[in-house]
């Protein structure tokens, strides 16, 4: 078994323990977007993300959001 197997494997197994939530808090969008909170609010007040009756943002809006082309999210979040 070759290292990237292992790797793959691993990555598997955790995938599989640590089922993905589905709702986010804004603090966690903006982690996985790699943009800040505040953006995070502007996205919101645009209607780009929308907030369910907890305030917590749905899954599936992160990861359409991330696959949008030209969403500036690209590269490490900065300091």
């Amino acid at each position: 078994m070759s290292e990237i197997d292992i790797a793959l494997a691993a990555v598997r197994l955790y995938a599989e323990t640590h089922p993905r939530p589905p709702h986010v808090t804004q603090k966690e969008a903006a982690e996985m977007l790699r943009m800040s909170e505040p953006t995070i609010r502007k996205l919101i007040q645009s209607g780009a993300l929308k907030l369910n009756r907890a305030g917590r943002i749905p899954i599936a809006m992160i990861d359409e959001l991330a696959a949008s082309p030209g969403t500036p999210h690209i590269g490490p979040k900065a300091a």
